[in-house]
């Protein structure tokens, strides 16, 4: 009876569920004896900085309009967090304290550390079990948002998974999804073909060797390029788990779309959609820019993904098939956009080449790891950037900035820039029709 209630009260279906002998039960035993011996990413036991980065009320607005533009802002969401690994739950507990968070994970030891860490900061709001991804409906509840990253590309099935986090998730609710991505983990996927022909194994002495051996690769090895840019890939943990995890797969755009929609869900937004825009960048330089433009949305996608051709994973904002209404009403067609409140996002920020005080002053947004996706502003539209307080509607911040004698151009210019702010991930907005906190 209280099941049935829940599905009627959440709109989530948790018809599925079936009784197994364990928590764990259809997990590979190599899988859960792995993230045991080698928890990853590497425990944690101090937190206080993200807390500190974490109490600022915009930094929250932010990342909640990421998901729900067109809904008011709130704290106190039931929060999913599916693979949870050694910290990903206590984090959010941390980061939402009015929220209900649930970690789940097949490691016995990632749990442990977890607890550790809801002991030593008082996380009330946080509750972890081991449990299979798969066996999620077994919470007997349903979640305002599920968060689930790093975790499907690693389960022997990732459609079933996928699908069991579905049946948890509100009809209105979102999830944050990431999932490794194949052409920038090239090198990657070369060195596990290595380690599985030398009979490498996952023991301390064989990671140690292994870790000796890739300070030996060739000039040019694909992987060199990853371990560069990503030196914490150096670590015992990380080594483990990139090169001699048991399972692991990775997915382009196209093969994402379709893992999504077998499962019941439908895009949303790239969590940072700058990379995947044709107007941001480089993209918006090259001659073929136009053709990719006039493509569908997600071919756009897939051929910047192979444009780029060093993404390392893809982390979207997808929804249920049966979403309400538009989950991510922003769109520059008309004058709705006018009465969106732009939010600034956490990471970025305005620069300028002091070796050359002539040059313009850019917005760049520390997120982002391609180095083209800078935008060059003007002194007025600095003016504009000056006005967004995450408070005053478009139409206050135009208004207050540009002179009142030509609104058509006004309005013309402040639709480029904010869209451009937009697409650069530079801002996020809030487009409720009736705020009370908007000026």
């Amino acid at each position: 009876m209280r099941k049935q209630l829940i599905r009627q009260v959440c709109n989530c279906d948790m018809s599925n569920q079936g009784t197994l002998e364990s928590p764990t039960a259809g997990i590979p035993e190599t899988v859960r004896d792995f993230y045991d011996r080698y928890p990853y990413p590497p425990p944690l036991d101090d937190l206080e900085e993200y807390q500190r980065r974490w109490r600022s009320v915009e930094r929250r607005r932010a990342d909640f309009h990421v998901l729900w533009p067109g809904r008011a802002f709130r704290e106190d969401q039931s929060i999913l967090i599916a693979g949870c690994g050694t910290s990903q739950a206590a984090k959010h507990a941390l980061r939402w304290p009015e929220a209900q968070v649930t970690g789940i994970d097949c490691s016995e030891t990632s749990i442990r550390h977890t607890e550790k860490l809801k002991e030593k900061y008082g996380l009330k709001n946080l509750r972890v079990h081991q449990l299979a991804i798969e066996r999620a409906s077994e919470l007997d509840m349903c979640f305002d948002q599920v968060v689930c990253t790093g975790v499907l590309h690693h389960l022997a099935d990732p459609g079933a998974g996928l699908a069991a986090l579905r049946s948890v998730l509100k009809r209105d609710g979102v999830m944050q999804l990431m999932v490794y991505a194949p052409y920038g983990r090239a090198g990657v996927y070369v060195l596990q073909e290595f380690c599985k022909r030398v009979g490498i194994r996952p023991s301390a002495g064989e990671i140690r060797d292994l870790i000796g051996a890739l300070v030996q690769l060739p000039k040019g090895h694909p992987l060199q390029g990853l371990l560069n840019h990503a030196p914490e890939l150096r670590n015992e943990a990380a080594i483990a788990d990139a090169l001699l995890h048991p399972n692991d797969r990775a997915y382009s755009v196209p093969q994402l779309f379709d893992l999504m929609e077998g499962a019941g869900m439908k895009f949303g937004r790239w969590l940072r959609q700058a990379p995947y825009d044709v107007q941001c960048g480089v993209l918006a330089a090259i001659p073929q820019a136009g053709r990719i433009a006039r493509l569908p949305a997600r071919d756009q996608f897939a051929a910047i993904e192979l444009f780029r051709g060093t993404m390392i994973r893809h982390s979207a904002v997808v929804y249920r098939d049966d979403y309400r209404g538009e989950p991510q009403p922003v769109s520059f067609i008309g004058n709705d956009w006018l009465e969106y409140i732009p939010i600034r996002m956490p990471d970025t920020t305005c620069v300028q080449d002091t070796r050359q005080p002539e040059s313009p002053e850019v917005l760049i947004n520390r997120a982002h790891t391609y180095t083209d996706l800078i935008l060059p502003i003007s002194q007025s539209e600095k003016k504009i950037l000056a006005q967004i307080d995450g408070r005053h509607r478009i139409s206050n911040i135009l208004r207050n900035v540009y002179p009142a004698n030509d609104q058509s151009a006004n309005i013309s210019q402040g639709r480029r820039f904010f869209e451009q702010l937009w697409r650069y991930d530079q801002v996020v907005f809030a487009s409720i029709p009736q705020d009370p906190g908007a000026q």
